[in-house]
């Protein structure tokens, strides 16, 4: 049973970075800012390689950023 609630993070967390993904292409930022949040995502996306648990709590927070850069309530300083 624990083999198939990994299973399921796992693909969650792979359909969350996809998700992350495109919405970086989408963005209107500058060039800078594009490749300081892709170098996040690839830095979650190495975690989850050693523990899932912990890149998906990591990669909700990043969403939940990237919802607040989209809503104008963060700076391209902040990141």
């Amino acid at each position: 049973m624990e083999h198939d609630g990994q299973l399921q993070l796992y693909a969650a967390v792979a359909d969350q970075l996809k998700e992350a993904h495109a919405r970086v292409r989408a963005l209107q930022v500058p060039e800078g800012v594009r490749m300081a949040l892709t170098r996040k995502l690839l830095a979650i996306t190495a975690a989850a390689k050693h523990d899932l648990a912990a890149a998906a709590r990591r990669l909700e927070r990043f969403m939940a950023d990237l919802d607040d850069f989209d809503e104008g309530s963060r700076s391209e300083e902040e990141l």
